[in-house]
């Protein structure tokens, strides 16, 4: 399976970067199935580069997929934004755009109730991520190829 990530950098050797801020699922590198959504994370910095990697399930991973939107999925949204760890080496599933997050924020606010979320969380397009979250779930990737993003 074909698998892409967006940046502003060609990226052979991937690693887990701890970034400031807490991801849907929790620390890891990030890529993704639709290679549209890979080129709009590029499309963020002035040298969008699209890099492509061929990813090769390794069934002794601890994986966990969300198939789509549901309570479990928001529930381990919640749980990874507020900076808790989990112990799954691959995660993948629907991604909660800014938009979709802000609607998490209200939830957990209190702003909003839980039916409420779902009614505001539907997406036009739609979204794929998947995470590499151990040294070892990394090495089921393998670097093919990276290009300017267009």
């Amino acid at each position: 399976m074909l698998l892409y990530h967006g940046s502003y950098l060609e990226i052979k050797s991937p690693q887990i970067l701890a970034g400031k801020y807490a991801k849907d699922f929790g620390v890891g590198f990030y890529c993704t199935e639709l290679k549209e959504q890979a080129i709009r994370w590029a499309s963020r910095y002035n040298s969008p580069t699209l890099n492509v990697y061929e990813y090769e399930k390794n069934s002794s991973l601890k994986i966990r997929g969300f198939s789509e939107m549901t309570e479990e999925w928001l529930d381990f949204v919640i749980f990874c934004r507020s900076g808790k760890k989990h112990d799954y080496e691959i995660v993948s599933g629907p991604m909660a755009n800014d938009q979709v997050y802000n609607y998490i924020s209200d939830y957990i606010d209190g702003a909003i109730t839980r039916e409420q979320f779902w009614a505001l969380a539907k997406f036009k397009h739609p979204t794929h991520q998947i995470t590499f979250c151990t040294e070892l779930a990394l090495e089921s990737l393998k670097f093919i190829k990276s290009e300017a993003a267009k």
